[in-house]
Protein backbone atom coordinates (compact mmCIF):
# COMPACT_ATOMS: atom_id res chain seq x y z
CA UNK A 1 0.00 0.00 0.00
CA UNK A 2 2.93 2.43 0.68
CA UNK A 3 4.65 1.69 -2.75
CA UNK A 4 1.55 2.30 -4.27
CA UNK A 5 0.63 5.20 -2.64
CA UNK A 6 4.24 7.02 -3.21
CA UNK A 7 3.68 5.86 -7.03
CA UNK A 8 0.62 7.56 -7.13
CA UNK A 9 1.91 10.56 -5.16
CA UNK A 10 4.27 11.06 -7.52
CA UNK A 11 1.96 10.66 -10.36
CA UNK A 12 -0.19 13.69 -8.90
CA UNK A 13 3.07 15.72 -8.23
CA UNK A 14 3.90 15.65 -12.49
CA UNK A 15 0.07 16.70 -13.04
CA UNK A 16 -0.52 18.77 -10.50
CA UNK A 17 0.16 21.98 -12.26
CA UNK A 18 -2.57 20.99 -15.19
CA UNK A 19 -4.78 20.04 -12.33
CA UNK A 20 -4.72 23.62 -10.80
CA UNK A 21 -5.89 24.98 -14.34
CA UNK A 22 -8.53 22.58 -15.25
CA UNK A 23 -11.07 20.23 -14.23
CA UNK A 24 -8.87 17.46 -13.54
CA UNK A 25 -8.56 16.78 -9.96
CA UNK A 26 -5.85 14.64 -8.09
CA UNK A 27 -8.36 14.17 -5.34
CA UNK A 28 -10.44 11.75 -8.28
CA UNK A 29 -6.76 10.60 -9.04
CA UNK A 30 -6.21 8.89 -5.98
CA UNK A 31 -9.95 8.13 -5.89
CA UNK A 32 -9.36 5.90 -8.99
CA UNK A 33 -6.02 4.47 -8.39
CA UNK A 34 -7.69 3.43 -4.93
CA UNK A 35 -10.34 1.51 -6.99
CA UNK A 36 -8.58 -0.08 -9.48
CA UNK A 37 -5.68 -1.31 -6.89
CA UNK A 38 -8.25 -2.55 -4.77
CA UNK A 39 -9.37 -6.36 -4.01
CA UNK A 40 -11.96 -5.72 -6.30
CA UNK A 41 -10.35 -5.13 -9.46
CA UNK A 42 -6.60 -5.29 -9.27
CA UNK A 43 -5.95 -6.99 -5.64
CA UNK A 44 -3.00 -4.77 -5.15
CA UNK A 45 -4.70 -3.16 -1.80
CA UNK A 46 -6.29 -6.11 0.34
CA UNK A 47 -8.87 -3.45 2.50
CA UNK A 48 -12.36 -4.13 4.16
CA UNK A 49 -14.39 -1.58 5.31
CA UNK A 50 -14.73 -2.72 8.78
CA UNK A 51 -10.73 -3.30 9.07
CA UNK A 52 -9.67 -1.56 12.32
CA UNK A 53 -6.71 0.33 10.26
CA UNK A 54 -9.55 2.14 8.05
CA UNK A 55 -11.54 3.87 10.74
CA UNK A 56 -8.18 5.17 12.54
CA UNK A 57 -6.98 6.28 9.25
CA UNK A 58 -10.23 7.93 8.83
CA UNK A 59 -10.47 9.79 11.66
CA UNK A 60 -6.57 10.60 11.75
CA UNK A 61 -7.09 12.30 8.94
CA UNK A 62 -9.84 14.17 9.69
CA UNK A 63 -8.69 15.44 13.48
CA UNK A 64 -5.83 16.68 10.90
CA UNK A 65 -7.82 18.59 8.90
CA UNK A 66 -9.91 20.21 11.44
CA UNK A 67 -7.06 21.12 13.44
CA UNK A 68 -5.10 22.57 10.41
CA UNK A 69 -8.28 24.78 9.38
CA UNK A 70 -9.30 25.59 12.96
CA UNK A 71 -5.81 27.62 12.83
CA UNK A 72 -7.52 29.94 10.10
CA UNK A 73 -9.94 31.20 11.94
CA UNK A 74 -9.04 33.50 15.43
CA UNK A 75 -12.40 33.86 17.46
CA UNK A 76 -12.44 37.42 16.73
CA UNK A 77 -12.55 36.56 12.88
CA UNK A 78 -15.77 34.02 13.82
CA UNK A 79 -17.18 37.11 16.14
CA UNK A 80 -17.46 39.47 12.97
CA UNK A 81 -18.19 36.37 10.07
CA UNK A 82 -20.60 34.49 12.74
CA UNK A 83 -24.12 34.80 10.65
CA UNK A 84 -23.31 33.01 7.72
CA UNK A 85 -21.97 29.97 9.23
CA UNK A 86 -24.28 29.98 11.73
CA UNK A 87 -27.58 30.09 9.22
CA UNK A 88 -25.84 26.74 7.28
CA UNK A 89 -25.39 25.16 10.42
CA UNK A 90 -28.73 25.80 11.91
CA UNK A 91 -30.65 26.15 9.00
CA UNK A 92 -29.49 24.49 6.44
CA UNK A 93 -27.81 21.24 7.76
CA UNK A 94 -31.26 20.19 9.22
CA UNK A 95 -33.09 21.15 6.42
CA UNK A 96 -30.57 18.79 4.22
CA UNK A 97 -31.22 16.24 6.60
CA UNK A 98 -35.07 16.39 6.09
CA UNK A 99 -34.71 16.60 2.35
CA UNK A 100 -32.33 13.88 2.18
CA UNK A 101 -34.58 11.52 5.05
CA UNK A 102 -37.72 12.13 2.41
CA UNK A 103 -35.97 11.14 -0.87
CA UNK A 104 -34.63 8.07 1.12
CA UNK A 105 -38.29 7.17 1.80
CA UNK A 106 -39.53 8.24 -1.56
CA UNK A 107 -37.48 7.14 -4.01
CA UNK A 108 -35.62 4.44 -1.95
CA UNK A 109 -38.03 2.64 -0.23
CA UNK A 110 -36.45 2.96 2.84
CA UNK A 111 -37.94 2.89 6.22
CA UNK A 112 -37.95 5.72 8.18
CA UNK A 113 -35.64 4.46 10.88
CA UNK A 114 -32.63 3.77 8.43
CA UNK A 115 -33.56 6.75 5.71
CA UNK A 116 -33.58 9.16 8.99
CA UNK A 117 -29.65 7.87 9.73
CA UNK A 118 -28.60 7.99 6.07
CA UNK A 119 -29.66 11.41 6.20
CA UNK A 120 -27.54 12.01 9.73
CA UNK A 121 -24.45 9.94 7.80
CA UNK A 122 -24.60 12.24 4.85
CA UNK A 123 -25.47 15.71 6.47
CA UNK A 124 -22.41 16.90 7.39
CA UNK A 125 -19.93 17.98 4.70
CA UNK A 126 -16.24 17.38 5.04
CA UNK A 127 -13.29 19.80 5.94
CA UNK A 128 -10.90 17.77 3.54
CA UNK A 129 -12.83 18.41 0.60
CA UNK A 130 -14.34 21.34 1.12
CA UNK A 131 -10.77 23.08 1.54
CA UNK A 132 -10.30 22.72 -2.23
CA UNK A 133 -12.55 25.63 -2.16
CA UNK A 134 -11.90 27.46 0.76
CA UNK A 135 -7.87 27.19 0.20
CA UNK A 136 -8.95 29.64 -2.93
CA UNK A 137 -8.35 32.75 -2.68
CA UNK A 138 -10.26 33.65 -5.71
CA UNK A 139 -13.35 32.99 -3.87
CA UNK A 140 -14.60 35.81 -1.67
CA UNK A 141 -13.56 35.09 1.86
CA UNK A 142 -17.12 35.33 3.42
CA UNK A 143 -18.05 32.51 1.41
CA UNK A 144 -14.94 30.74 2.31
CA UNK A 145 -15.16 31.82 5.93
CA UNK A 146 -18.60 30.03 6.02
CA UNK A 147 -17.98 26.56 4.77
CA UNK A 148 -14.82 26.58 7.01
CA UNK A 149 -16.55 27.10 10.07
CA UNK A 150 -19.58 25.22 8.90
CA UNK A 151 -17.70 22.06 7.63
CA UNK A 152 -15.49 21.96 10.93
CA UNK A 153 -18.25 22.23 13.56
CA UNK A 154 -21.12 20.26 11.73
CA UNK A 155 -19.58 16.76 11.82
CA UNK A 156 -19.36 17.12 16.15
CA UNK A 157 -23.10 18.29 15.48
CA UNK A 158 -24.16 15.54 13.37
CA UNK A 159 -22.62 12.62 15.66
CA UNK A 160 -24.74 12.63 18.42
CA UNK A 161 -27.75 12.00 16.30
CA UNK A 162 -26.11 9.43 14.17
CA UNK A 163 -25.61 7.79 17.82
CA UNK A 164 -29.20 7.45 18.54
CA UNK A 165 -30.55 6.46 15.21
CA UNK A 166 -27.84 3.31 15.01
CA UNK A 167 -29.05 2.71 18.56
CA UNK A 168 -32.91 2.67 17.16
CA UNK A 169 -31.64 0.59 14.20
CA UNK A 170 -30.32 -2.44 16.42
CA UNK A 171 -27.01 -0.93 17.27
CA UNK A 172 -25.88 -0.15 20.93
CA UNK A 173 -27.85 1.74 23.55
CA UNK A 174 -26.79 5.45 23.61
CA UNK A 175 -26.29 7.32 26.94
CA UNK A 176 -27.11 10.51 26.46
CA UNK A 177 -25.57 12.24 29.51
CA UNK A 178 -22.02 10.38 28.50
CA UNK A 179 -22.74 11.59 24.94
CA UNK A 180 -22.98 15.50 26.03
CA UNK A 181 -20.28 15.03 28.24
CA UNK A 182 -17.98 13.78 25.13
CA UNK A 183 -19.29 16.93 22.83
CA UNK A 184 -18.61 19.10 25.83
CA UNK A 185 -15.35 17.39 26.71
CA UNK A 186 -14.05 17.73 23.60
CA UNK A 187 -14.58 21.99 23.29
CA UNK A 188 -13.07 22.23 26.57
CA UNK A 189 -9.95 20.25 25.50
CA UNK A 190 -9.42 22.01 22.38
CA UNK A 191 -9.20 25.14 24.78
CA UNK A 192 -7.32 24.23 27.75
CA UNK A 193 -4.12 22.68 26.03
CA UNK A 194 -3.48 25.04 23.50
CA UNK A 195 -3.75 27.71 26.41
CA UNK A 196 -1.92 25.74 28.42
CA UNK A 197 0.87 25.31 26.17
CA UNK A 198 1.06 28.70 24.97
CA UNK A 199 1.58 29.78 28.39
CA UNK A 200 4.53 27.77 28.86
CA UNK A 201 6.05 28.85 25.56
CA UNK A 202 6.21 32.23 26.88
CA UNK A 203 7.94 31.67 30.16
CA UNK A 204 11.31 33.59 29.87
CA UNK A 205 13.46 30.71 30.81
CA UNK A 206 11.66 28.59 28.79
CA UNK A 207 11.61 29.96 25.39
CA UNK A 208 11.95 27.63 22.62
CA UNK A 209 14.18 28.23 19.62
CA UNK A 210 12.15 28.92 16.26
CA UNK A 211 12.12 25.67 14.93
CA UNK A 212 10.65 24.16 18.02
CA UNK A 213 8.24 26.62 18.78
CA UNK A 214 6.90 25.85 15.53
CA UNK A 215 6.65 22.44 16.11
CA UNK A 216 4.30 23.34 19.50
CA UNK A 217 0.63 23.24 17.73
CA UNK A 218 1.81 19.83 16.68
CA UNK A 219 2.97 18.63 19.80
CA UNK A 220 -1.16 20.39 21.23
CA UNK A 221 -2.27 18.35 18.32
CA UNK A 222 -0.80 15.01 19.67
CA UNK A 223 -1.46 15.39 23.29
CA UNK A 224 -5.36 16.23 22.52
CA UNK A 225 -5.33 13.35 20.41
CA UNK A 226 -3.70 11.07 22.76
CA UNK A 227 -6.37 12.35 25.53
CA UNK A 228 -9.33 12.65 23.99
CA UNK A 229 -9.09 9.19 22.45
CA UNK A 230 -7.95 7.83 26.28
CA UNK A 231 -11.29 10.05 28.08
CA UNK A 232 -13.54 9.80 25.04
CA UNK A 233 -13.72 13.44 24.38
CA UNK A 234 -15.27 14.61 21.15
CA UNK A 235 -11.89 14.20 18.67
CA UNK A 236 -13.43 16.45 15.51
CA UNK A 237 -14.83 18.99 18.41
CA UNK A 238 -11.59 18.84 20.56
CA UNK A 239 -9.33 19.36 17.03
CA UNK A 240 -11.19 22.46 15.72
CA UNK A 241 -11.66 24.40 18.83
CA UNK A 242 -7.82 23.95 19.67
CA UNK A 243 -6.99 25.56 15.56
CA UNK A 244 -9.19 28.41 16.61
CA UNK A 245 -7.77 28.57 20.08
CA UNK A 246 -4.22 28.66 18.26
CA UNK A 247 -5.27 31.07 16.45
CA UNK A 248 -6.86 33.20 18.74
CA UNK A 249 -4.35 33.01 21.57
CA UNK A 250 -1.37 32.39 19.72
CA UNK A 251 -0.97 33.52 16.27
CA UNK A 252 2.86 33.35 16.26
CA UNK A 253 2.56 29.67 16.80
CA UNK A 254 -0.03 29.37 14.33
CA UNK A 255 2.04 31.42 11.50
CA UNK A 256 5.22 29.18 12.38
CA UNK A 257 3.28 25.96 11.96
CA UNK A 258 0.60 26.54 9.57
CA UNK A 259 2.74 25.43 6.52
CA UNK A 260 4.03 22.40 7.85
CA UNK A 261 0.33 21.80 8.90
CA UNK A 262 -0.93 22.07 5.52
CA UNK A 263 1.59 19.43 4.07
CA UNK A 264 0.79 17.27 6.87
CA UNK A 265 -2.76 17.78 5.96
CA UNK A 266 -2.86 17.27 2.24
CA UNK A 267 -0.69 13.94 2.54
CA UNK A 268 -2.83 12.56 5.13
CA UNK A 269 -5.79 13.74 2.84
CA UNK A 270 -4.40 12.26 -0.31
CA UNK A 271 -3.55 8.57 1.40
CA UNK A 272 -7.02 8.60 3.01
CA UNK A 273 -9.02 9.52 -0.55
CA UNK A 274 -6.35 6.22 -1.63
CA UNK A 275 -8.03 3.90 0.77
CA UNK A 276 -11.16 4.82 0.45
CA UNK A 277 -11.16 3.99 -3.13
CA UNK A 278 -9.92 0.69 -2.39
CA UNK A 279 -13.00 0.03 -0.17
CA UNK A 280 -14.91 0.66 -3.43
CA UNK A 281 -15.32 -2.54 -4.70
CA UNK A 282 -17.33 -3.14 -7.79
CA UNK A 283 -19.50 -5.19 -6.20
CA UNK A 284 -20.02 -2.63 -3.40
CA UNK A 285 -21.57 -0.56 -6.70
CA UNK A 286 -23.70 -3.34 -7.97
CA UNK A 287 -25.47 -3.69 -5.03
CA UNK A 288 -27.13 0.01 -5.18
CA UNK A 289 -29.73 -0.12 -7.53
CA UNK A 290 -30.76 2.71 -10.08
CA UNK A 291 -33.09 4.33 -8.00
CA UNK A 292 -30.16 3.92 -4.97
CA UNK A 293 -28.05 5.90 -7.75
CA UNK A 294 -30.81 8.98 -8.34
CA UNK A 295 -30.75 9.33 -5.00
CA UNK A 296 -26.99 9.72 -4.01
CA UNK A 297 -27.17 12.34 -7.36
CA UNK A 298 -30.33 13.96 -5.64
CA UNK A 299 -28.42 14.74 -2.27
CA UNK A 300 -25.55 16.53 -3.99
CA UNK A 301 -27.67 18.75 -6.73
CA UNK A 302 -30.94 19.21 -5.10
CA UNK A 303 -31.00 18.68 -1.22
CA UNK A 304 -27.70 20.51 0.18
CA UNK A 305 -28.23 23.36 -2.62
CA UNK A 306 -31.87 24.04 -1.77
CA UNK A 307 -31.25 23.68 2.08
CA UNK A 308 -28.49 26.05 1.70
CA UNK A 309 -30.43 28.30 -0.27
CA UNK A 310 -33.02 29.00 1.91
CA UNK A 311 -31.38 29.14 4.79
CA UNK A 312 -29.61 32.40 3.23
CA UNK A 313 -32.30 34.36 2.11
CA UNK A 314 -32.66 36.86 3.45
CA UNK A 315 -28.21 37.77 4.03
CA UNK A 316 -27.84 39.96 1.00
CA UNK A 317 -25.31 37.39 -0.28
CA UNK A 318 -24.98 38.26 -4.16
CA UNK A 319 -26.45 34.81 -6.03
CA UNK A 320 -22.64 33.34 -7.15
CA UNK A 321 -21.59 33.84 -3.53
CA UNK A 322 -24.94 31.90 -2.35
CA UNK A 323 -24.82 29.77 -5.46
CA UNK A 324 -21.02 28.48 -4.29
CA UNK A 325 -22.24 27.67 -0.83
CA UNK A 326 -24.78 25.69 -1.55
CA UNK A 327 -22.99 23.74 -4.15
CA UNK A 328 -20.21 23.18 -1.86
CA UNK A 329 -21.57 20.50 0.17
CA UNK A 330 -18.95 17.79 0.10
CA UNK A 331 -19.53 14.47 2.12
CA UNK A 332 -16.57 12.46 3.32
CA UNK A 333 -14.31 11.36 6.13
CA UNK A 334 -17.01 11.87 8.68
CA UNK A 335 -19.48 10.51 6.73
CA UNK A 336 -17.20 7.55 5.85
CA UNK A 337 -16.46 7.10 9.79
CA UNK A 338 -20.18 6.94 10.43
CA UNK A 339 -21.17 5.19 7.58
CA UNK A 340 -18.90 2.32 9.39
CA UNK A 341 -20.67 2.53 12.30
CA UNK A 342 -24.15 2.29 10.44
CA UNK A 343 -22.04 -1.32 9.13
CA UNK A 344 -21.31 -2.29 12.39
CA UNK A 345 -24.88 -1.81 13.76
CA UNK A 346 -26.34 -5.18 13.91
CA UNK A 347 -28.97 -3.99 10.95
CA UNK A 348 -29.99 -6.97 8.58
CA UNK A 349 -29.20 -4.26 5.94
CA UNK A 350 -26.68 -2.78 7.85
CA UNK A 351 -24.03 -3.35 4.30
CA UNK A 352 -26.98 -2.08 1.98
CA UNK A 353 -26.96 0.78 3.79
CA UNK A 354 -23.41 1.44 4.03
CA UNK A 355 -23.26 0.89 0.30
CA UNK A 356 -25.78 3.94 -0.84
CA UNK A 357 -23.38 5.97 1.46
CA UNK A 358 -20.21 5.18 -0.14
CA UNK A 359 -21.56 5.79 -3.52
CA UNK A 360 -23.16 9.43 -2.61
CA UNK A 361 -19.94 9.77 -1.02
CA UNK A 362 -17.55 8.88 -4.37
CA UNK A 363 -19.87 10.84 -6.20
CA UNK A 364 -19.40 13.83 -4.40
CA UNK A 365 -15.52 13.21 -4.45
CA UNK A 366 -15.80 13.31 -8.03
CA UNK A 367 -18.29 16.17 -8.50
CA UNK A 368 -16.67 18.53 -6.06
CA UNK A 369 -13.35 17.65 -6.46
CA UNK A 370 -13.43 18.63 -10.36
CA UNK A 371 -15.91 21.74 -9.96
CA UNK A 372 -13.12 24.12 -7.46
CA UNK A 373 -11.26 25.12 -10.79
CA UNK A 374 -13.78 26.33 -12.73
CA UNK A 375 -15.87 28.33 -9.91
CA UNK A 376 -12.52 30.18 -8.95
CA UNK A 377 -11.78 30.85 -12.30
CA UNK A 378 -15.37 32.68 -12.28
CA UNK A 379 -14.73 34.49 -9.55
CA UNK A 380 -11.70 35.54 -10.78
CA UNK A 381 -12.63 36.68 -14.26
CA UNK A 382 -15.34 38.91 -11.97
CA UNK A 383 -13.31 40.47 -10.12
CA UNK A 384 -10.98 41.44 -12.85
CA UNK A 385 -14.25 42.89 -14.81
CA UNK A 386 -14.96 44.50 -11.55
CA UNK A 387 -11.28 46.03 -11.38
CA UNK A 388 -11.50 47.32 -14.68
CA UNK A 389 -14.91 49.03 -14.52
CA UNK A 390 -13.91 51.08 -11.46
CA UNK A 391 -10.92 51.90 -13.34
CA UNK A 392 -12.99 53.40 -16.62
CA UNK A 393 -15.27 55.03 -14.09
CA UNK A 394 -12.22 57.12 -12.97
Amino acid sequence: MILSFGIVLLAAILISGIAHRTVLSTAVLFLVAGFLLGQGMAGVLVLEAGDSQVSQLAQIALFVVLFTDGQRLAIRDLAKAWRLPGRALLLGMPLTFVITALLGVWLVGLPWPEALLIAAVLAPTDPVFASAIVGRIEIPARVRGLLNVESGLNDGLALPVVLILVAAIGGPEVDYVVLALELVGGILLGVAVPILVTLLLRIRYLAATPLYAALGPAAIAIIIYGVAVATGANLYLAAFSAGITIASAAPELRDAFIDYGEYIAEIVKLLAIFVFGALIAPSVLADVSPLGYLFAVLILVIARPLAVEAALIGSKLPWEERATAAWFGPKGFASVLYGLLVLESGNPDAAHLFHLIVVAISLSIIAHSSTDVPIAGYFARLEKEDLASRSGQR
